[in-house]
This record gives structure tokens, sequence and C-alpha cells, in this order.
């Protein structure tokens, strides 16, 4: 078989393009197939005629138009949208992803972003930039608190907000969660679990609001001004899923305003986020550049879990992680 990879997220940060040197893993492992590295779009359109499988998130009408025997790609990311374009959903290619692999490396970013902005840690970082003792800061109102006894809402309950609610009640919070099938088992460390037309609910009840979802049509702009209206005033907002289920500019304004009381973010609509965006100088964001899924096991977890794919693919096994391309997840 050929296999054409093509992980090439970025020009310039490149911490996402896969290093050659797992390529080398994977032809070690699989002698009997052809693996071919492209790195650029017009390679991609090239390569993919021949190919049997695609590993990568690069995949666009141009490149399925030219493919002429692919019959799997394997998303190296577990957010598909970019891939669900029509001509691809209506084909029979099975896709799948990397659902849960990063899931305990961004449950920890979560509960980090959440301890910063409960202890203030964010507030002491930027002082100790200017050589200020800032305790005096710190302990103004409103000051540092504790997460024990608040209530963590989590909206997406799947294998992240699942991973995230024993976290969270490992500091004995209270967990609420939202998901699309609530009548399903209730997840390890969840309280409570609502339907999505109780989001509000949780919105209201919530001291920190942890946005899990995956990105599909029916989250995207699920977070806007009547929602953020809803939350304490003193409430967190965690976003580490998808800029787009977020109204930036609404965020922006409660930031301001103080709606809320503060927001922890790893995603945005457009990445890198500009630098005129007003959320880098709120004093109460703390943002991270799309890194919570990121550690040190992130290529080595990746290969493993595509070789283990493929093993299955040669022999004609059920695949792990198939996503409904209709669904979108």
């Amino acid at each position: 078989m050929k296999i054409l990879v093509a992980i090439y997220y970025d020009r310039v940060f490149d911490v996402w393009n896969l290093p050659p040197v797992w390529i080398d893993d994977l032809r070690r492992r699989f002698p009997r197939h052809t693996f071919v590295q492209v790195l650029n779009d017009t390679d991609l359109v090239r390569e993919i005629a021949e190919a049997d499988v695609l590993f990568g998130s690069q995949l666009s009408p141009a490149a399925l138009s030219a493919a002429r025997r692919l019959r799997w790609v394997q998303s190296s990311a577990a957010g598909i949208r970019a891939l669900l374009f029509p001509e691809f959903v209506r084909s029979d290619i099975t896709l799948t992803n990397t659902r849960g692999l990063q899931s305990p490396f961004i449950a920890e970013h979560i509960m980090a972003l959440a301890l910063a902005l409960a202890r203030k840690i964010h507030t002491s970082v930027r002082r100790q930039v200017d050589h200020v003792w800032a305790q005096q800061e710190i302990s103004a109102d409103p000051p540092s608190r504790s997460l024990r006894g608040r209530v963590m809402g989590i909206v997406g309950l799947g294998d992240i907000g699942s991973r995230l609610a024993r976290l969270a009640a490992g500091f004995e919070m209270r967990v609420l969660g939202v998901r699309r099938r609530p009548n399903q088992p209730k997840p390890a460390g969840v309280d409570e679990v609502y339907g999505p037309d109780r989001l509000d609910d949780l919105l209201t009840a919530s001291d920190i609001v942890a946005i899990t979802a995956a990105h599909t049509d029916e989250t995207r702009g699920l977070i806007g001004a009547r929602e953020l209206g809803l939350m304490k005033r003193d409430a967190v907002l965690i976003n580490v899923a998808r800029g787009k289920i977020v109204n930036e500019q609404d965020l922006v304004n409660a930031l301001e305003s103080g709606t809320i009381g503060g927001a922890g973010l790893d995603v945005f609509v457009s990445e890198p986020l500009p630098a005129s965006s007003p959320l880098w100088d709120l004093p109460n964001v703390v943002i991270t550049p799309h890194t919570s899924g990121f550690n040190s096991e992130y290529w080595p977890n990746l290969i493993n879990f595509f070789a283990d794919n493929l093993g299955r693919f040669e022999r004609g096994e059920p695949l792990r992680n198939v996503v409904d391309k209709r669904a979108g997840y």
C-alpha cells in the first residue's frame, strides 16, 4: 500500500509539523508499505493519486478529486471539522480521528488554567516581570480563592470532559455536565448530567465553565452574550475546544464589563491570536497558544495510535475512532 503522510499544519510554527524521524519509524515497522511524506498542498494533490491511506488532517476537494484509490483517512487530530466538506462526507472513504489521545493532558491543562485564575498566579507572573511584590494586589477584592467546594460545569462530557470531571472531583468540587445524550451512564466524578436544553442551568450554577465539546453546526456560537450573562459575576470561562464555539467579541465585552470574572483561553477564532486583540491585555485573562494537547509524548503517542490502526486496517479489523462524517464526530 501507498500511505501518504500529510501533517504540515503550520509553515511558521513547526511544533505541529511531523518530524521526519517518525516517518522512518513507520517504515521500520511496516517495511511492506510505501510511506510518502508531503509538506505542501501542491505535493499532496500530486501524490494522493495512487495513495491507499492518508495520515494527516490535510485534505481538500482538489486532493480528493485526484485520489483514485483512497480508502481511509486517519486524521492526526481529534478535531476533523476542516475535513468535512460535502464531497468527502458523501464519499465511502472511512475517516478516523485521534479522539481521546491527548485527553489526559488537556484535562490537566484546564485544571492548570482554573488554578492559575483562582489563585491569581497570572497576576504574580505579570508582576514578577516588573520585580513588583504583589501581595496587596493579590489579596485585594476579589481575593484569590480555593477550588474546593466550587462548581465545575463541563460543556461536553466526551473523553476530555470525563477526565476533567475526575480531576475536579479530586479537588472536592461539585461537577455538572452537559452532553447530547444525558441518559447514558454518568461518568465518574460527575454529580449531575444535563441535556443541551439545560445548558442555562449549568451556566447559572457554575463557578468555572469548561468548554470541551466538539465543534459542530450545533455548537458553533454556543456561548454568546446571553449565555455569558447567565454566569456568575465571579465565574470563569475556560475554552480548550475550538474558538468558534464562543463569540469572541461577546466574551471580550463580558470580561471588560465584569459580567464574568475571568477566562482561560487556549483556542481562538483566528490563530495565531492577532496582536491587536484586546484579550492580550485584559488582567482577568490567561492565554495559552493552543498548546493544551501538546506534551513530550505527543508524537510517539500519535505514531503508536496510527500504527495500531494501520495493523487493524491490514487485517480487516474494525478501526479505532471511526467518525460519523454526517454527524461530525
